[in-house]
């Protein structure tokens, strides 16, 4: 290892500012994947009932009725984990991030003239994480008021 990497203190706002990017990218792409494959599986379902309803399949009543009920679990398991919310909230948090990395690391405004720099991208980090903890907040506590009694 060079000696010179070896003598470097850890950073830690960069890190910070790393893990967290990496924390909502995968927490994006995550979601994303959940909300494609359950919305896939649904509008395939849908698209089979009709055929089914029409046919002379044996049992295809029966099969026409699961898929409704998996059609109606798979959206209440997306209205539940809001996988399609998520996904679009995540990503944004994930790119505004790498927005303030960008303009940091280039020295662009804000951070041109700022007397501490560092600070300055710790505190604009922090507010866009803070941001992201409030609104999820919010969600969890309307979520027991639209439940019923």
């Amino acid at each position: 290892m060079n000696a010179a990497i070896a003598n470097v203190a850890p950073d830690p706002v960069m890190e910070r500012l790393e893990d967290q990017i990496s924390w909502y990218d995968t927490k994006s792409r995550s979601s994303r994947k959940w909300f494609k494959w359950i919305k896939t599986t649904e509008i395939v379902a849908a698209a089979v009932i009709p055929l089914l309803a029409a046919s002379t399949i044996p049992h295809a009543r029966a099969v026409t009725a699961v898929l409704g009920v998996l059609i109606t679990a798979f959206e209440g398991v997306l209205q539940l984990n809001q996988f399609h919310e998520n996904w679009i909230s995540y990503r944004s948090t994930c790119e505004s991030l790498k927005h303030e990395k960008f303009m940091f690391l280039a020295g662009a405004s804000p951070y041109t003239n700022a007397d501490r720099p560092r600070a300055l991208l710790a505190e604009r980090v922090e507010a866009l994480l803070a941001g992201e903890h409030a609104k999820w907040a919010s969600v969890q506590e309307q979520e027991p008021q639209s439940k019923p009694a």
